[in-house]
């Protein structure tokens, strides 16, 4: 679930699950990663939420989708859907 690469074009994909889709074409992807504490050496995981421009408006809440870097759509969206991985259920 922690994948981030990058291309050969040079745009990096994330893979997450759907968080929201209260947005017209817009979804929130939470990305997970994983991070060692400095002093306590205690592996944590942590999330980042992305948001992503769906054209269609396929995703659906819990899906798991890959994204990939993009040009600025708007304020906050830089990243776009590039394949459902797994629906929810």
């Amino acid at each position: 679930m922690d994948t981030t690469e990058k291309d050969r074009s040079g745009r990096r994909e994330c893979v997450g699950h759907v968080i929201s889709n209260k947005m017209m074409k817009t979804v929130v992807v939470g990305v997970q990663r994983t991070v060692t504490h400095p002093k306590y050496h205690k592996v944590m995981r942590r999330v980042t939420k992305l948001k992503a421009h769906d054209e269609q408006g396929q995703c659906q809440v819990g899906d798991f989708v890959r994204l990939v870097e993009t040009r600025p759509i708007s304020k906050h969206k830089h990243w776009r859907v590039l394949e459902i991985v797994a629906k929810r259920g």
